[in-house]
């Protein structure tokens, strides 16, 4: 891009090169969204449960400490 274009020629030519590139896109299929947004809501809910459960544990382990010395 040359320095000497105008400040609108080049957001002309910015914008003429973004559709071109966009032209090279290979967009997926509808059934490969829905399939990768399954596979995502999935492994939400799996860490969702594993981290509940890490949680919950936590709090069990910090708990029973926090009574042993406690008697202390």
């Amino acid at each position: 891009m040359s320095e000497n274009k105008g400040m609108f020629a080049r957001i002309k030519s910015y914008f003429v090169e973004s559709k071109t590139e966009l032209k090279k896109v290979v967009w997926p299929t509808q059934k490969t969204v829905f399939k990768n947004t399954g596979i995502v809501l999935a492994m939400i809910f799996v860490m969702g449960v594993f981290v509940a459960l890490l949680d919950m544990g936590l709090i069990k382990g910090l708990s029973s400490i926090m009574l042993v010395s406690q008697y202390k």
